[in-house]
């Protein structure tokens, strides 16, 4: 169903703007969970159609785009800019396709498999809106079954993805439809009378049988798999490609995430010391005594769900107070932030926008893991303000408010892991740079998401790509990377539980390129932000470094801050390197 945007006040739509948006519905039509995940309504009740068809005529849809733009001139810069992104997503997007390579993904958090998650986003809070719900549940076998179609048909070509990844799913799948699983407790939570609730738990019960018979196809796929976990350099180079939006030299960026994480650990110490004096524990610079002398403080212990809730929702509406109108932009829309607990059980933190028209707003979730009763704010403080404010809720809160003013395409539709990963991850380290994590735990914390994600650049790329492993730090056996020094790599610089470790694990294995992108596309923000609050902004030769340690000490560099956010968020998510120029 086609929402018009109205023209922002001085810039009509344009030819292109006006292509874009006729894509952006015809996207919906094709995809059904999509138009959920946006917010265009007349869609909750159907459900993507995965078949090789299917794919392809979505594929064709992006060719008919790219030849249709060749043919239009620019209106403005704000063309050139959704010129380029179209360009370089498109063409991503074409390009993996051709190879099935999207389609024959299974990991254990972003492909088809993980379907179920769009009902999350779906309105939930009248006896009409489960009647909806029911129609998608028990159409959703339906959805799986093609899916298989084009696994299989992705497998005949020599395309499938790992054997691990393969039995994980099979065992997520069975997870999710298990008595006790997702669904049998989604519905449990249905509204209307007997036989709505009736049609609910019958509808449950169709989906959860779709997830076991597709369980059943990546188990007969696992023994045409490939046992080895690694992608190779051609096929991680295109991964971290497509996360990115930009081409990094693979070995520099080793290099750096290397010499970043040894930065990280040597940061920590000095701020562990100051813990443990204060806690008298002995422990000297070790962190590990004052993670558990910051364990055993009961006031940085929350306990049951809806106390971790409360808590979130607590600190992110603090955040949007103290920083609307001094550092940032809040648009009044944005200052609205719901904060729920997801039910899949898979440990999972994650930010889902606000609908198109902001009737839904956005919202972050926590996916307690089932039996975790007790958390801990000093680790978590950082990780509201990454999924929140400044970070997900700001970035992509205002990206959505950009229909009017660019396109539809680039507010709604155009999502680059390394832009707003990188920024959220920025946002964590800006939030210290601005004084909100003066507390010595809360800052620790935020550290320890830094060393997690630099030595997620180090395991992914060595590991993929088959570097050997750094020589003299912590955790690093040397020699040719291996799962299971990975393990041991991750033990020692990660500081999660063996549950969260594991699924990490896993992640990267299934999901080679992303992970790394949260910290190249931080280092990257940083720096655009020196260049553009340099005395001479715009010069070339500013450094990371110095944008580390630019801050809003005085009321110029507040500004120069400020306005570089507003104009940068305005911009929406786009590939690095269009970022990039689009702010020079």
């Amino acid at each position: 169903m086609p929402v018009t945007p109205s023209a922002a006040p001085g810039r009509a739509p344009s030819a292109l703007d006006r292509l874009a948006d006729e894509y952006v519905d015809l996207s919906v039509r094709l995809d059904p969970f999509l138009a959920t995940e946006l917010g265009a309504p007349g869609y909750d009740a159907l459900v993507t159609d995965y078949s090789p068809d299917a794919v392809g005529e979505r594929t064709d849809a992006a060719r008919t785009l790219l030849s249709a733009i060749a043919e239009v001139p620019d209106q403005d810069a704000a063309d050139a800019v959704t010129r380029a992104a179209l360009t370089e997503r498109l063409g991503l997007e074409i390009e993996r396709a051709e190879q099935r390579l999207d389609i024959a993904m299974v990991n254990n958090l972003a492909s088809p498999l993980q379907s179920r998650d769009v009902l999350d986003q779906m309105p939930a809070e009248t006896a009409e809106d489960w009647q909806v719900i029911a129609e998608r549940l028990a159409a959703m076998p339906h959805s799986l079954s093609t899916w298989a179609q084009s696994l299989r048909e992705a497998a005949d070509h020599g395309v499938v993805s790992a054997r691990r990844q393969l039995l994980l799913g099979a065992e997520q799948a069975r997870g999710f439809a298990a008595r006790d699983g997702f669904f049998a407790g989604f519905a449990a939570q249905g509204l209307g009378d007997d036989a709505q609730r009736t049609r609910l738990t019958e509808a449950a019960r169709a989906a959860a049988e779709g997830y076991r018979e597709i369980a059943d196809v990546l188990e007969s796929l696992a023994d045409r798999a490939p046992e080895a976990d690694a992608v190779g350099r051609e096929a991680y180079q295109l991964a971290s490609r497509t996360f990115l939006g930009t081409e990094i030299d693979l070995e520099e960026t080793y290099a750096w995430g290397i010499e970043e994480l040894r930065a990280i650990v040597a940061e920590q110490e000095t701020v562990a010391r100051r813990i443990n004096e204060h806690h008298g524990t002995g422990g000297g610079s070790s962190v590990t005594a004052a993670k558990a002398a910051l364990n055993s403080d009961p006031s940085r212990v929350l306990h049951g769900t809806e106390a971790l809730r409360t808590w979130m929702q607590q600190l992110s509406d603090r955040a949007i107070t103290e920083l609307a109108g001094t550092h940032f932009d809040i648009p009044a829309p944005l200052h609205q932030l719901e904060c729920r607990i997801a039910q899949t059980g898979s440990g999972g933190i994650y930010y889902t926008g606000p609908s198109e028209d902001l009737t839904r707003p956005g919202r972050m979730w926590w996916d307690v893991p089932a039996g975790t009763t007790e958390f801990h704010t000093w680790l978590e403080t950082t990780t509201v303000y990454h999924e929140g404010v400044p970070g997900h809720h700001l970035q992509v809160g205002t990206q959505t408010l950009q229909a009017s003013t660019l396109n539809r395409w680039r507010a709604l539709m155009c999502w680059v892991s390394g832009h707003g990963e990188g920024w959220a991850l920025y946002a964590e380290r800006l939030m210290d740079q601005l004084g909100h994590l003066e507390d010595d735990g809360d800052r620790l914390g935020m550290l320890d998401a830094q060393r997690l994600r630099a030595g997620r650049v180090v395991l992914d790329i060595g590991l993929h790509v088959g570097l050997p492993m750094p020589e003299g730090i912590e955790g690093s056996a040397g020699g040719a990377w291996s799962v299971a020094k990975a393990w041991d790599f991750m033990s020692e610089h990660w500081g999660v539980t063996e549950a969260e470790q594991r699924f990490e694990l896993h992640r990267y294995l299934g999901w080679p390129g992303q992970a790394p992108s949260y910290k190249i596309g931080q280092r990257v923000w940083e720096q655009l932000r020196a260049r553009a609050t340099a005395p001479s902004a715009g010069s070339a030769s500013t450094s990371t470094s110095s944008a580390t340690s630019t801050t809003a000490g005085t009321t110029d560099s507040a500004q120069q801050v400020r306005e570089f956010h507003r104009r940068a968020l305005e911009l929406g998510s786009l590939p690095l390197s269009v970022l990039e120029g689009a702010l020079s």
